[in-house]
């Protein structure tokens, strides 16, 4: 079972004796399946004497609120809404029930439903925080229990806008879209059963006339092909090949499934990110530069093969490196550099690597037997030192975190012009990043445009500490709003959604 957040939210509530009214209350709940029983008990037991619910309007504004929660992608009926519902007409027996429906659908509005780490294991960032008890306790005092959910709610506007697409595809909900079968890479010119059915889906997307089903990959149907892989964020290579058949295929159910898991993973996220801060997105293959609650700029970026992912985490850039030397990672030296070296022993030097023995001496490449060595007996170290091969480029942004993960420059400048850039070893090229570094140090004394070209030409490794830490959050978002609040939905590159969505499907406790 996925990690489901089931809270028992006692913050800050110091147990008052219960008295014989409460006693009754909560031996009507024993046998209920409570989701958040000790914040429950807490807050019933701070109240002696009353019923939290006993104002009716109060009880249907609680209704109201828990069925409200399909908005924002949770099921109502996790939250005990059926027997809400059922219970309206026994104030005391509905007490508890009530209290544990709040508590429960709270903590999943604030936290999120599911914790991020079993989905995410590198998690880092830090989650919302609030006073519980204390806000439900206002919302019955002051009569405002109907929005008090939705008021705990993120408050990032990426959040609202996804909510908005939300409510404007549930009414589309249940179309089906005309299916185009799996099957070989549909490519220009080719004439195929499946070409027609391709054809069909791409007039249904209003990308080709209706009347143009000639069964043939003809060049209309190559261009639509193409305008749909754009906005999907895929090659635009022109041909259907098996993730862009799965993204065609793709109805109003599967976009509010998208919709569902990126609400949740906004609900993982603080609300403040930082005034000046990095967003890397993962499945977006593009860091965004923000600034006062605006992007100011957006950066291309390659991120980590499928068998290399890229972490999911949060940290703060702290210093950048320009001209760096290269420490290769010892499973990269023994997996991509060793079976480069036995082939061509001229490349240690040519891409300008030192290799360095156990007791860190320096060791003339020539005098090596790289045939004799294997993986398993590779005992040494590599380090390529700054220059045009440096596998890091001019310049690495650091911060320093378990992973050994960073952003970086990169030598091999032309992948940046696919669409799906999952190229890396894990870490995160970036394209330009001297612009970014300009960026990074606008705020560090001394260090503006000219003294950073100034110590790049140097050529020697230098380190400049950031005046001011900045927050960098490297996400996997597949569900993006764009500058003019569109939703873009991205290619789940790493196939993480689906144990998202079936933490939401899961009932809490099952």
């Amino acid at each position: 079972m996925l990690g489901l957040r089931l809270f028992a939210v006692g913050m800050g509530l110091v147990a008052g004796l219960a008295v014989s009214l409460h006693a009754e209350a909560q031996s009507a709940r024993s046998d209920r399946g409570m989701l958040a029983p000790e914040a429950t008990e807490r807050f019933l037991e701070s109240r002696p004497g009353e019923l939290a619910w006993s104002n009716d309007r109060d009880y249907d504004d609680l209704i109201g609120a828990i069925g409200r929660l399909r908005d924002h992608g949770l099921n109502a009926d996790h939250y005990h809404l059926a027997e809400l519902v059922a219970l309206r007409g026994d104030r005391t027996k509905r007490d508890p029930i009530a209290t544990d429906a709040w508590f429960s659908a709270a903590a999943h509005m604030l936290f999120g439903k599911l914790d991020p780490v079993t989905v995410e294991p590198d998690w880092t960032a830090a989650g919302r925080k609030a006073d519980l008890p204390a806000h439900l306790g206002r919302a019955l005092d002051t009569h405002t229990v109907a929005g008090s959910l939705e008021a705990l709610a993120p408050r990032q506007p990426g959040y609202g806008r996804l909510v908005e697409t939300y409510a404007g595809l549930v009414a589309r909900s249940g179309e089906k879209p005309v299916q185009v079968p799996g099957g070989p890479s549909l490519k220009p010119g080719m004439t195929d059963p499946r070409v027609t059915a391709l054809q069909t889906r791409l007039t249904q997307l209003n990308l080709l006339p209706a009347a143009h089903v000639p069964g043939v990959m003809d060049a209309p149907t190559v261009e639509a092909v193409r305008t749909f892989q754009v906005g999907a964020g895929l090659d635009d290579d022109g041909v259907a090949g098996p993730a862009t058949v799965a993204a065609l295929n793709r109805g109003a159910d599967d976009y509010l499934n998208l919709l569902r898991v990126n609400m949740e993973r906004w609900r993982w996220l603080p609300d403040e990110l930082g005034r000046r801060h990095l967003r890397v997105n993962i499945a977006g293959f593009d860091v965004a530069v923000w600034q006062d609650g605006k992007i100011v700029r957006t950066h291309l970026t390659i991120v980590g093969r499928l068998y290399r992912k890229t972490p999911v985490f949060s940290d703060a850039v702290r210093y950048v490196v320009l001209n760096p030397w290269w420490e290769t990672p010892p499973s990269l030296a023994r997996i991509d550099k060793l079976p480069m070296f036995r082939k061509d022993p001229g490349a240690v030097r040519r891409l300008g690597f030192q290799v360095i023995d156990s007791k860190g001496e320096l060791v003339d490449p020539d005098a090596i037997d790289w045939n004799a060595l294997t993986p398993a007996n590779f005992a040494y170290r590599l380090r390529q030192a700054p220059g045009p091969e440096n596998a890091l480029g001019q310049v690495k942004i650091m911060f320093p975190n378990r992973h050994n993960v960073y952003l970086h420059d990169t030598p091999t400048r032309g992948l940046f012009a696919h669409r799906q850039r999952a190229f890396s070893s894990g870490c995160v090229r970036t394209q330009n990043p001297l612009v970014l570094v300009e960026w990074l140090l606008n705020e560090t004394p001394g260090w503006g445009a000219t003294e950073i070209a100034e110590a790049v030409a140097a050529g020697k490794e230098r380190r400049v500490n950031l005046a001011q830490p900045v927050p960098v959050h490297i996400l996997y978002f597949t569900a993006v709003v764009e500058p003019g609040g569109a939703v873009r939905y991205l290619d789940d590159i790493y196939d993480r959604d689906a144990a998202v969505l079936r933490g939401l499907r899961e009932a809490p406790g099952s």
